[in-house]
């Protein structure tokens, strides 16, 4: 009798070790967060909300999976620390309970030509292996059929020591790669076009050369000059054949120019190694802008665009390929794998079917292993990155997933759903930063941050169930059931923009016609072809406006002033008012703080431990020197401007003194995409994806095109910032725009004018228009995925 009730006491009193579930965040300061304390269950999943810019990345990622990864680094080595990104401790008090963090966020993949979607997810190295057993006629190892190894032979003397005395004896070696030797393995070859490289009726000393940075002023004109290939003063088109050789396509040559050494290397093959070793979309925007004028990329005709040499193509599966296998549909090659019956390699048949399988569950089935990963969007680079992580036996994880339903259908958002439940239920802590009431249903815990953005923002302002969420007060709960309704009346077009025979991708020789002077919104599931339809057919023309998803490029000095070139005509103000240059009052030039160079901040560096950034003691984190900002501008310096809201800057340079119209019709826009509690000299660095895409969209409405094509503006949109969105797109189609959208959310459908749904399915299935009309005609017809969910949204 004893003896059961000891063992009942026993199981009544938890082990200690159990006690520890739960995440314990005491005081966190980072970016706007005002001192919040919380608590995050663990092995549960746990969203956050808020409005963009209230905090959520702040506390999710700058605070609770930097700290992680910060002491998971520490137990590596100092040696190995050396190597790894020095991550410094988030301003927080206490942080207990961490676990190893896994971040799943939608950065773009590297840009790098080689790499595609099967080299990323391992799954053409399991594949290689794969056709290195199997396939016939044999070539060799794995490594024969990688379009990243080149064939090398070579033979030669080597010197030996045998038995005392130096031998000599003959060695050769082989290796036999992949690699196309054409086009070294990237699928395409680049032919010049001249014109846009010189004007031929210049001379090189007349500014003939047309190509960025290749001027006559600095190291390019001695070398030029110094070669004695030609003469400096001739017009190009007077050129012999030899000397325009030597200007083009002259091997590297060593010369001596004003007694120094120095190689001569002719135009084209310098620029390919300068400007066409980097994937286009990773080149700076004037760069870019020249070579897709200068270069066009045709597929290679030695190898058909597959990066395969012969040797590799003509090796064979059954009459399948590696190039074959690679262009295939996702969905399709996993059929295959599971077609062959080889015991000798059953396991690695069975490791690849199961990580084709995960695309397939994961919504990416249209997608081939040949595509290049600089062209996935940001939420399909985000969805391959986690195949990496269904399978995986870790448990007791933190995964940190940032907006997973981007770029996601209605349809396959609860594909998504199922995805992250599956990873709690292995026993993983699941945070998702999100603003889709779908996903959001599915939490066990919500954590709400607000209750405005910027400096309005992060606090805690409600934490529990869904259901507590929907009765509070708060901006997420009083708009969590909001429900866009059909507009009783649609505009009428003023025009059409008729597309023939659109056959990019997927697409299936598409004839559409685009309704112009109207809100029009493409639909369909992810990969059906709207993106396609868009790059292919629409953006090429002169009178398109294109915002994408694509990253900003700028580094930590960057803020909205400078990119949105707002800060030139305020910098001109300021020398006008106090009689200077205009060069005093930037932070990267005259009027840098000279102690920090304009930084703000002094970086130091510990050797082996992380760095420290501390406010620059000279100039209190002001970037200025103190001789500038004695200057004034209307009562301020140029400090106080820079740390203004752009709210507060809108109404300061709108009149008076400080009135100053080029600056002011910037802002102005900035207001209208939403933007007015950022600050104009916060670093470009810490915007939100949402808040950089809004911040693209403000500078080009200002251009003149006619047509404006919108890639998911509501990315990163709070439930209620979403009403304002569509506010702004009606303000542009009633100034005259036609406003194209790409778009998933039921709400831009239900207020569009005209709905172009494409599908039925992705990859394969799609490329067809499978209904075109008002949102009102779709809702009634439901014959489509789309008009499904949109009938089911507005409840009719």
């Amino acid at each position: 009798m004893s003896t059961s009730t000891d063992s009942d006491t026993q199981q009544a009193e938890a082990h200690l070790a159990d006690s520890h579930d739960l995440i314990r965040v005491q005081g966190a300061r980072v970016n706007n967060l005002k001192d919040i304390s919380l608590e995050i269950p663990k092995r549960r999943l746990t969203v956050f909300t808020g409005v963009s810019g209230s905090g959520k990345s702040s506390l999710v990622f700058g605070t609770i999976a930097a700290e992680s990864q910060r002491m998971i680094n520490e137990t590596y080595s100092a040696f190995v620390q050396g190597f790894m990104p020095t991550l410094a401790r988030p301003d927080v008090d206490v942080l207990e309970g961490l676990t190893t963090a896994i971040l799943v966020d939608q950065e773009r993949m590297g840009a790098n030509p080689r790499s595609t979607v099967g080299t990323v997810t391992d799954a053409n190295a399991m594949l290689r292996i794969v056709f290195s057993r199997l396939a016939q006629p044999h070539i060799g190892s794995p490594q024969a059929y990688s379009f990243n190894v080149p064939s090398v032979s070579g033979a030669g003397a080597v010197t030996l020591e045998k038995g005392g005395k130096k031998v000599k004896e003959r060695r050769s070696f082989s290796i036999t790669g992949g690699m196309c030797a054409r086009c070294e393995g990237r699928g395409s070859v680049t032919d010049f076009d001249l014109t846009a490289l010189f004007d031929a009726e210049k001379s090189l000393s007349g500014g003939a050369l047309t190509v960025p940075g290749y001027s006559m002023d600095g190291w390019y004109g001695r070398i030029f000059a110094g070669s004695g290939y030609f003469d400096m003063d001739k017009k190009l088109c007077k050129f012999t054949k030899q000397e325009l050789d030597d200007l083009l396509y002259r091997e590297p040559t060593k010369i001596k120019v004003e007694g120094i050494n120095l190689t001569y290397e002719g135009l084209i093959p310098k620029m390919q190694k300068s400007f066409l070793a980097k994937d286009v979309d990773a080149m700076q925007p004037h760069i870019r802008a020249f070579v897709e004028r200068a270069v066009t990329f045709t597929a290679c005709p030695e190898c058909g665009g597959t990066r395969l040499a012969e040797h590799a193509r003509n090796s064979r599966i059954d009459g399948v390929s590696i190039a074959d296998a690679c262009s295939m549909q996702i969905s399709d090659l996993a059929e295959w794998v599971r077609s062959l019956d080889e015991p000798a390699v059953a396991p690695l048949l069975e490791a690849l079917g199961e990580t084709l399988d995960s695309f397939v569950d994961i919504g990416l089935g249209y997608l081939s292993l040949e595509r290049p990963s600089g062209t996935l969007s940001g939420g399909e680079a985000q969805r391959t990155k986690m195949i990496r992580h269904l399978g995986s036996s870790l448990t007791d994880v933190t995964y940190v997933f940032d907006e997973p339903t981007i770029g996601l259908h209605p349809h396959d958002i609860a594909r998504m759903n199922e995805l992250l439940l599956q990873l709690r239920d292995k026993g993983n802590t699941v945070l998702v930063v999100e603003h889709k009431p779908e996903a959001i249903a599915i939490a066990d815990h919500v954590v709400d941050l607000g209750p405005r953005a910027g400096s309005l923002g992060g606090e805690v302002m409600f934490e529990g169930t869904v259901e507590g969420l929907r009765a509070a007060d708060t901006l997420t709960g009083r708009h969590l059931d909001d429900r866009a309704r059909l507009k009783d009346t649609t505009r009428k077009a003023s025009g059409k923009l008729e597309i023939r025979g659109a056959d990019m991708n997927n697409l299936k020789d598409v004839d559409v016609d685009v309704p112009l002077g109207v809100l029009t919104v493409l639909t369909g599931v992810a990969g059906s072809g709207k993106s396609s339809l868009i790059r292919g057919s629409v953006s090429g023309h002169d009178d398109v406006v294109t915002i994408d998803q694509g990253a900003i490029k700028g580094s930590r000095r960057s803020n909205p002033a400078t990119y949105t070139g707002m800060l030139e005509p305020i910098r001109k103000a300021f020398a006008k008012a106090n009689g200077v240059k205009p060069a005093l009052f930037s932070a990267n030039s005259e009027g840098a703080c000279p102690t920090c160079n304009g930084a703000g901040v002094i970086y130091t560096d510990l050797g082996m431990m992380a760095g420290v950034a501390n406010p620059c003691e000279e100039c209190e984190g002001k970037r200025f020197d103190a001789l500038v900002l004695e200057y004034k501008l209307g009562g301020k310096d140029i400090s106080e401007v820079l740390a203004m809201s752009v709210a507060e800057a809108e109404a300061f340079f709108a009149a008076g003194e400080s009135r100053i119209p080029a600056a002011h019709k910037i802002l102005s826009r900035m207001l209208d995409v939403g933007l007015g509690y950022l600050s104009i000299g916060q670093p470009l660095t810490t915007l939100s994806g949402g808040e950089r895409q809004r911040l693209k969209l403000a500078i080009h409405m200002g251009e003149s095109g006619g047509i404006y094509v919108l890639d998911e503006p509501t990315t990163g949109l709070h439930l209620a910032d979403v009403q304002q969105l569509m506010g702004l797109l009606d303000k542009l189609v009633d100034s005259g725009k036609s406003v194209i959208v790409i778009e998933h959310h039921q709400a831009v459908m239900a207020h569009a004018d005209w709905i172009i749904d494409l599908g039925p399915g992705a990859g394969h299935d799609g490329g067809n228009i499978v209904f075109q009309g008002t949102p009102a005609q779709l809702v009634a017809d439901r014959s489509t995925l789309t008009g499904q969910h949109l009938a089911a949204y507005v409840g009719a």
